[in-house]
């Protein structure tokens, strides 16, 4: 998430290369279309079939929740199909839901409990939620029990930055804020116990805050500094000593991933600055970061490529995966393009919305779009004045859009799970990654609309996803109808 940021050159104690002339001011920062050779534009994946205990979505138009559903109170019994709730907690959420098992065999939940810090306050702490970082201990899945609140400076306002290394059982965020906050990175050990995480240390060394990465052996935390245009490599090999390693600038990054050596780096960019648009051209990029990896002393990383798609909104993240000895990424956008040219906010519903897609980067120099994951109420022939009327729906910062998407293994998914905001949570047969298909959904919107946000985990075991919607909180929700026999595979 984030249009608004302070363009800041931020100096630290390791190298600094910056891209664009140092200033610090308040911004907008927009996106302009940038179509890929490819047609035709994205087309919806085909409707779920919906078996028997589902309550099916009533308009007839995938993905809509209409206003004369909460006009008549339809919206409290909530949508679903093939799915059912198995376990709640609290009223809010943020961005991040996650997953782990300790060294004792015990299940937790970490979720953050906000968008923004200063939002859901009086909520929170009236409703027992708490602030910060929740942690649930989900050993039984339909009872979960909130057994911690992570309160450091970085988990009270992680913004979309928390992430779990699993091999390490470490838990991680940096402080960051839609405006861009101070770098604060808190890094707690969960492997021990996950109920009671321990604090190892807080420090500065994530420079500026918003999203973030973790290389897969758990060595290297990435903080994307986002509207402070800079991109952070810290050294967590020793967790209670956290060492910044290199400072890129000029780089508006979302969520960053890995390879699973760690070496090749996608990064979802939100665009560079221009003469015409605050940002343009926002896509995917690929780096060879090989040299952090390796510690090269003043390590560089290079850029290998740069691709866009049509119907691009705002890149957020692109999680990796591998089937049949080919490497690809799930990308998804958030919200829509609403600054298209240039500082013009579009409500007109023009704006496109880039939901999701497969590309396959087996050669990371030449990415290949193979597929788009979107529902028929993102398509800009739905998106008339009475779609846009719903609740939740007057802004294009949510609405009818996607935000974070995840699959359940990085080894051959055969399914993938979006949070698409207005439309709740969306489950994708992606067997065939050329043809996905929408095989499931739950959603349960609040009085003012849904706002599915969230990264989905997986328990794969009980063939769940846990979410949180921003104004309805904690879910674990379970596949029904044969749909879970999917994640068994």
């Amino acid at each position: 998430m984030g249009r608004l940021g302070h363009l800041i050159a931020a100096a630290g104690p390791a190298r600094l290369r910056v891209g664009l002339a140092a200033a610090v001011g308040v911004v907008l920062v927009g996106s302009s279309l940038a179509v890929a050779d490819r047609a035709p534009g994205p087309r919806p994946v085909p409707e779920a079939q919906c078996g028997p205990g589902s309550r099916p979505e009533t308009t007839g138009l995938q993905g809509r929740v209409p206003a004369r559903d909460y006009a008549s109170g339809r919206y409290r019994e909530g949508y679903t199909c093939n799915t059912r709730a198995v376990g709640r907690h609290g009223s809010t959420g943020g961005f991040k839901t996650l997953r782990y098992t300790d060294a004792r065999g015990n299940t937790c939940a970490f979720y953050d409990s906000t968008r923004l810090l200063g939002m859901d306050v009086g909520t929170n702490l009236m409703n027992g939620t708490g602030l910060g970082v929740v942690v649930l201990d989900m050993n039984r899945p339909g009872r979960p029990r909130k057994t911690d609140n992570l309160t450091s400076p970085a988990m009270l306002s992680p913004h979309e930055s928390l992430l779990l290394n699993r091999r390490r059982g470490l838990l991680m965020a940096v402080l960051g804020t839609v405006a861009t906050a101070p770098g604060v990175l808190d890094v707690y050990d969960v492997r021990k116990n996950c109920r009671h995480p321990r604090l190892l240390s807080s420090t500065p060394a994530g420079v500026l805050g918003h999203e973030s990465g973790i290389s897969p052996d758990g060595r290297t935390f990435w903080s994307a500094g986002a509207a402070g245009f800079t991109i952070t490599a810290v050294d967590v090999s020793r967790p209670r000593r956290p060492r910044t390693l290199m400072v890129e600038g000029g780089v508006v990054a979302h969520g960053i991933r890995f390879s699973s050596d760690g070496r090749t780096m996608y990064l979802a960019d939100m665009g560079s600055p221009s003469t015409n648009s605050v940002l343009d051209d926002p896509g995917l990029q690929i780096y060879d970061v090989s040299e952090v990896q390796d510690r090269v002393e003043d390590p560089e990383i290079r850029l290998l490529s740069e691709t866009s798609w049509p119907g691009i909104s705002i890149p957020q993240v692109a999680e990796p995966f591998r089937r049949r000895g080919r490497a690809y990424v799930l990308e998804v956008d958030e919200f829509t393009d609403w600054f298209g040219d240039g500082l013009t906010v579009d409500l007109s519903g023009d704006a496109p919305v880039g939901a999701a897609r497969i590309i396959d980067v087996t050669r990371p120099r030449r990415p290949r779009m193979v597929s788009d994951l979107r529902l028929e109420v993102h398509q800009p022939r739905h998106r008339t004045a009475a779609v846009l009327g719903d609740p939740g729906n007057e802004l294009p910062i949510g609405g009818y859009s996607a935000h974070y998407c995840s699959v359940p293994t990085r080894r051959n998914p055969q399914l993938a799970a979006c949070s698409m905001i207005g439309s709740g949570l969306r489950i994708f047969d992606i067997r065939d990654l050329e043809r996905p298909r929408e095989v499931a959904y739950f959603n349960r919107p609040s009085a003012d609309g849904a706002n599915a946000l969230s990264q989905p985990a997986w328990d794969r075991k009980r063939r769940s996803i846990w979410y949180t919607d921003g104004t309805s909180g904690f879910y674990a929700v379970r596949l029904t109808n044969g749909v879970g026999r999917l994640l068994r595979r």
